[in-house]
This record gives structure tokens, sequence and C-alpha cells, in this order.
């Protein structure tokens, strides 16, 4: 039997990305893959490449992949503009909101 490999194509990018990797900590011990419930993402063709987002419009920013990562600070959620926290500053009348 002739197996031919499997391709795996993203969808189209979306405006925003839903989560972020830091490649200097992330050693793709794919624990993210395992934990999402939406499966968004799918493991790297090479050991210890990062995780590939798959389907970045399934993501609905639950943590999961954060929370369970055993390297701090190798995956951020990457919330779009419209959903960061915003506040003003009543003695300024500042602005701000989280990045």
């Amino acid at each position: 039997m002739n197996h031919s490999p499997v391709l795996a194509t993203p969808n189209f990018p979306t405006p925003g990305r839903p989560v972020i990797f830091d490649p200097d900590v992330c050693n793709g011990c794919n624990l993210c893959i395992v934990v999402c419930p939406e499966d968004v993402f799918i493991p790297h063709p090479t050991k210890g490449g990062l995780p590939i987002i798959l389907f970045p419009e399934e993501c609905y920013y639950c943590g999961a992949c954060v929370d369970d990562c055993n390297r701090k600070g190798a995956i951020r959620l990457n919330h779009p503009l419209q959903q960061r926290v915003r506040w003003k500053n009543k003695k300024t009348n500042e602005h701000s909101r989280l990045r």
C-alpha cells in the first residue's frame, strides 16, 4: 500500500494571531496542542519546532495553552484589539489599554 504524505494547509491568515510563541523559550513540547479544546494547533513537522496555528479563527482565547505550558513566557494570548481592556485615568483623562 502506497501512502502519500498528509499536507496541512493553514487557513488564510486573519488580521490578528490568537497566540504568540516566543521561539527563545518554546521548546516544541506540543503540550499546547494537547490541551487546546478547539484543536487550533498542529505539531511542527520538524522536532522541536514551534506549533503551527492551523485554525486561528477558531480560538476563543480560553488560555488553556498559556496556563498549562510548562515554560513560562513561551506562549501568550494576543486578544483582538476590540477585546482588550481599556480604562480612563480620571485625574488626567488619559486612556490606557492593555497590550
